[in-house]
């Protein structure tokens, strides 16, 4: 195997699939090549040595040899592993999250090493927080903000005018902030809380150590939530499979406590 044919990347594991008898196909996010998909032979062999090191959510240094059409996994080498991911359902979840939302706005073979630092810090905060939920909206409204699709909250999107310190609206498809004079630009505009459009200030232009240390009402979450996925959802132009899966075990919880 000639030295042309191999090289060396960090990856982090955004999905995979069994392949073939004993492989696994997965899709992997690097700094450099962006979003790829690579092949890792024998993986699903008790005695593959690679198995522990090519899981979901894992970091990984990964040498490639390139194929004709899929790239294979020759070596893996943990680099972080971000156990609580996997041991968790609710933290595995919000992984998922992070991931399908990466997954949903990036293509293939597009380099951006913001993407890959931005994902390795999130699935580590998401592995150590006490606050899901504000982990969550503080890597959307990030991820959103290198994609492109930053939400407009210091002006009105309609008029322009410095959006003034009291309840507003929020349009999804215009963008951003509405003040109450806009209100009738877009039908379909929700009101926002003063405190939710300053708590979505405050996360958009600070640093995560900043955002972390917050104490956050459950009401204002949901508020917060509810506008951010309805945001996201209206870009993508589909429901988000791992939002839907969060509120069915919030139900079922619910309904546990509410029986027990």
């Amino acid at each position: 195997m000639t030295t042309e044919r191999l090289y060396q990347s960090e990856a982090i594991i955004l999905r995979r699939r069994d392949f073939a008898e004993a492989d696994r196909l997965l899709t992997l996010l690097t700094p450099t090549r962006g979003k790829i998909q690579a092949v890792a032979k024998g993986v699903r062999k008790s005695q593959s040595r690679k198995a522990g090191h090519v899981e979901l959510f894992m970091r990984t240094k990964m040498l490639f040899a390139r194929g004709r059409n899929l790239d294979l996994i020759t070596q893996a080498e943990l680099i972080d592993a971000f156990r609580p991911l996997r041991e968790d359902l609710i933290r595995a979840t919000y992984a998922n999250h992070v991931v399908e939302l990466l997954d949903r706005f990036t293509a293939h073979n597009d380099s951006h090493p913001q993407l890959y630092s931005l994902l390795a810090e999130a699935l580590g905060w998401l592995a150590e927080t006490n606050d899901l939920l504000l982990t969550a909206r503080y890597y959307e409204l990030r991820l959103l903000s290198l994609v492109g699709y930053q939400p407009q909250l210091f002006h009105c999107v309609s008029c322009t005018a410095v959006v003034e310190p009291q309840g507003q609206f929020f349009s999804a498809g215009l963008g951003g902030a509405l003040c109450p004079s806009c209100e009738r630009a877009d039908p379909t505009a929700q009101p926002i809380s003063l405190s939710a459009l300053k708590l979505l200030r405050f996360l958009q232009t600070r640093s995560y150590g900043a955002a972390s240390a917050l104490r956050v009402r459950r009401s204002l979450h949901t508020e917060l939530e509810t506008i951010m996925h309805q945001y996201i959802q209206h870009h993508l132009e589909r429901r988000l499979q791992s939002a839907d899966f969060l509120k069915r075990l919030r139900r079922e919880s619910a309904g546990e406590y509410a029986t027990g």
